[in-house]
């Protein structure tokens, strides 16, 4: 099939050492000269950039396969530089030195005895025919080689190697030359080398000290012209350049007859340039550097790490078809949706193939590029492109104002158009990192205005997106399959469930929860006509609301608007968050309504707050998910977010500093608590610097007394926030926050208007800064609560300066601390997936690896799919008991 490539599937690779003779082979020049173009800007002919290492210049031939820069381009051809004397190979360094420490210098041989030796083989290959490493077994053998102190077959004494960092090898303190390290590795049997960990047909240990040094083809290293017309060349090709200059000098200085410490000088340099050629972070020499004082990077910093080529541009690459931007809230789309800006929509396209059904829509679609863009216009999406297949060959065809009636007309069957983005047409949304499934889910796109991307509120937890300028990445599908998995597998309302905990995952957050607070506290009533402006946030087409008659007017209960969202079939009874935690709970007759009781989908009592509708906690959310589908789902967490939305909106509700202020009277109760705190701390300190102190049980007399004063100064805190919260009641917009669950937590509070009490250093009170004190202007060996970190003042009150220093000092420590751990845990996660990445689950039950290994029989021991499961449990027997209750 002409045009066509026909796929071919690997059956193994091999890797192995190149030896001098292969190298050569592979060679398509020798390299002698560090020039690379003459004066007319033509490659020098056995230099850098030959015309037989293939060319980057288009026009010219490359003079090996004859091909030119473009389509059907030269791959590239090797070439190879002579080295006048060896030199180490900085990769193979540990295996040089392992090679020398077993062998025998005279004979060559391992040095142990042909019983011992015999054994050894026995056990790998016992080893290696039960898949088993052999490891161990490879550092046995070299342990005990390297213990004995002659050969046991020649008689030879084997001396000390050591190994000077990165490549200097010395034998009882004689330094060891290359050549003499070459020759000592040649004597080495083949028949030895399995038990070197050397693969026979690979390697052979003197090819791990060069004599020859491939030279990557031009197509590897090109040059770059700038510009200003100079060529700026790759780093490889100035590493090589520096190699042949020294090997140049090294050979005539050897060849001359110059004395040795000069050729031994010399080869050293040689030994660095190669060394920093193959690895430029080598440790113990210093990098090699560009004239501006960059590090070079050479070949071992192309492959490895996050911007080399196996993590940048194999395992994850940039791709077509994507779109990344700011992202904004949205309130109004559903959870489903992404607002996708104008721009992006114009630019990524979606094929579409000609059939007898479309043909008409298809021609239309490309006429309506004939119009352009007009101001104001609403979005209409245009085809940017027309393909067809012409003998296994791709015809591409621009769409413009001018062709697009033309082009219209000869369209066929077949044709494949390349549309704009739509309304309703479906998207992977990603945001970085990526640390679970839910970091990519499908949307389906609303094209918008303006130029951020946006999507509901509730979406945020399983992304961990916020809006402080955050970006994220757009993936538009071009396959039906694709498009099919994304629907059923991947789209938000699918993933509402998290595979981590079993619960829900996506729900109510911040203002969605203070509004439906507000809605159902006590017995809140609106208007008609505030029920109406509510009611209409979410479209409901439903009967209105029992209509009630107070005091002379017509009002709706808050409790009967939120029932109006829930299934008819709904009971359930749970604690709100906005539990007081009393000492025996009184269930159904709870005073402070804070029980929450729905029967046949209406609200009877309670207060709705994050344990009903938020996300990870929201019940009501996820018993609707549970028993009425994903779909039910979404509709009710976009319907409840409106509604509280809607709800503060008719209310109004709004902090501001004054929700801080505490009476007059509870500021004296408060700066009472603290006195008696530090008279208790002076008490513990007098009581230590007596020796009356009783020491606790494993600790020491010091440490007792830094807990007994951590133990005191923890207490003060929360009797200052209890003190507050007193005077701070559920009509306070702060508490209504921190006891709904929407946001921040009556510490929080209890910090901004009690105090803030001790800092900590690693869990410790502040010890370190000047000698025997914190700071200098504290007594010496002073151990009183403000000596060592306590903010007896609020954040309302304001810090002193002493104060404000050891605040800051506790508060750099959670900063580095986050930053430290952020780092650590990708790292583990990173291992971790590199481990798991081929295990699943198979059709029978198992977890099985790619090569069909069971690594467990039932999928996490017990069998239960974590999404599907209650909290982890397969069956929730909480619920079952309660079904049959109201049965009954």
């Amino acid at each position: 099939m002409a045009g066509r490539n026909i796929t071919k599937k690997i059956g193994a690779l091999k890797f192995s050492v190149l030896s001098p003779t292969e190298i050569r082979k592979m060679s398509a020049t020798k390299v002698i000269t560090a020039d690379t173009y003459d004066d007319d800007g033509f490659p020098i002919t056995m230099g850098l950039m030959d015309q037989r290492l293939s060319v980057i210049e288009p026009g010219l031939r490359c003079k090996t396969c004859g091909l030119k820069v473009g389509k059907d381009k030269c791959p590239g051809h090797f070439g190879h530089i002579d080295l006048a004397m060896p030199v180490i190979h900085v990769g193979f360094v540990k295996t040089i030195r392992n090679s020398l420490r077993a062998t025998c210098r005279k004979c060559g041989r391992i040095l142990l005895s042909d019983k011992e030796l015999e054994e050894y083989r026995k056990t790998i290959i016992k080893n290696s025919s039960e898949g088993r490493d052999n490891a161990y077994m490879f550092k046995m053998i070299i342990s005990s080689a390297t213990k004995t102190d002659a050969c046991p077959r020649c008689g030879a004494i084997s001396g000390k190697i050591d190994l000077d960092k990165p490549t200097s090898f010395r034998e009882n303190g004689k330094k060891l030359t290359p050549t003499e390290i070459r020759e000592w590795l040649e004597k080495i049997p083949d028949e030895d080398l399995p038990l070197l960990d050397i693969n026979v047909h690979s390697a052979r240990p003197e090819w791990m000290v060069l004599t020859v040094l491939p030279v990557p083809p031009v197509t590897v290293r090109p040059s770059v012209t700038l510009e200003t017309g100079e060529r700026s060349e790759d780093d490889l090709t100035h590493k090589l350049v520096d190699v042949i200059r020294i090997n140049q000098r090294l050979q005539e200085n050897r060849d001359a007859g110059a004395p040795q410490l000069i050729v031994e000088d010399l080869w050293e340099l040689l030994q660095y340039h190669v060394t920093t050629y193959l690895d430029n972070q080598t440790s113990g020499i210093p990098p090699a550097r560009h004239r501006s004082g960059r590090p070079l990077k050479t070949l071992a910093q192309r492959l490895k790490g996050k911007e080399g080529r196996f993590r940048s541009n194999l395992s994850g690459k940039r791709v077509n078809f994507s779109a990344r931007t700011v992202i904004s809230p949205d309130p109004n789309l559903s959870i489903n949706e992404i607002g996708v800006p104008a721009e992006i929509a114009r630019e990524l396209t979606i094929p579409v193939r000609v059939t007898t059904q479309n043909l008409e829509w298809c021609k239309n679609l490309i006429k309506q590029t004939a119009q352009g863009e007009k101001p104001g216009d609403n979005y209409r999406p245009h085809v940017n492109y027309v393909k067809r297949y012409r003998e296994g060959v791709e015809q591409r065809m621009k769409v413009t104002e001018k062709n697009s009636d033309d082009i219209s007309e000869k369209l066929e069957l077949g044709f494949i158009i390349e549309r704009q983005l739509m309304d309703g047409d479906i998207a992977l949304f990603n945001r970085q990192p990526s640390l679970h499934r839910m970091s990519m889910m499908a949307h389906r796109v609303k094209v918008m205005p303006n130029r951020s991307f946006r999507f509901n509120l509730s979406v945020c937890p399983p992304y961990n997106a916020d809006f402080d300028g955050d970006e994220m990445n757009l993936h538009v599908l071009q396959g039906e399959e694709a498009k099919a998995e994304a629907e059923i597998l991947m789209k938000v309302q699918e993933n509402l469930m998290s595979p981590r905990f079993g619960g829900i995952i996506i729900g109510g957050l911040h203002d969605h929860i203070s509004g439906c607070f507000l809605l159902t506290y006590q017995d809140k009533t609106f208007s008609k006509e505030k029920t109406s402006e509510i009611l209409a946030t979410f479209k409901y087409k439903g009967k209105f609301p029992e209509i009630h008659e107070e005091n002379g007017e017509s009002v709706v209960y808050g409790k009967d608007i939120f029932s109006v969202l829930l299934p008819k079939n709904l009971n359930i009874e749970y604690k709100a968050k906005a539990c007081f935690h009393c000492e025996v709970c009184k269930a159904a007759e709870c005073p402070n309504g804070a029980y929450v009781i729905v029967k046949n989908g209406k609200l009877k009592q309670g207060i709705v707050d994050e344990n009903s509708i938020g996300a990870f906690k929201g019940r009501i959310v996820e018993r609707i998910i549970r028993d009425h589908g994903t779909t039910a789902g979404r509709m009710f967490i976009d319907d409840v977010t409106r509604l509280g939305i809607a709800v503060v909106t008719v209310i109004g509700f709004t902090t501001s500093i004054d929700d801080e202020d505490i009476p007059t009277e509870a500021k004296r109760q408060i700066e009472e608590g603290l006195q008696k705190a530090q008279n208790k701390i002076n008490t513990l300190v007098a009581a230590y610097e007596h020796g009356e102190l009783e020491s606790l049980p494993g600790r020491s007399l010091e440490e007792t007394l830094e807990m007994e004063i951590m133990r005191v100064t923890g207490r003060a805190r929360d009797m200052a926030g209890e003190i507050a919260s007193k005077y701070l009641g559920l009509n306070n917009s702060a508490v209504i926050m921190a006891k709904s669950g929407a946001r921040g937590s009556m510490l929080n509070l209890s910090q901004m208007c009690g105090c803030v009490g001790q800092q900590a250093v690693r869990g410790e009170r502040i010890s370190r800064g000047y000698k025997y004190r914190t700071l200098p202007h504290f007594k010496k060996g002073d151990l009183g609560a403000s000596a060592k970190g306590f903010v007896a003042n609020s954040y309302k009150s304001g810090l002193n300066p002493t104060e404000y220093f050891f605040h800051s000092m506790g508060g750099r420590e959670g900063l580095v601390d986050t930053a430290v751990r952020t780092s650590r845990s990708g790292y583990m996660q990173r291992r971790l997936v590199n481990a798991l990445e081929d295990l699943k689950v198979e059709s029978d039950g198992t977890v099985r690896h790619t090569g069909g290994e069971i690594i467990q029989f039932r999928y996490g021991e017990d069998g239960v799919d974590p999404t599907r499961s209650t909290a982890g449990k397969a069956v929730d027997l909480d619920r079952i008991i309660y079904d049959v209750k109201q049965e009954e």
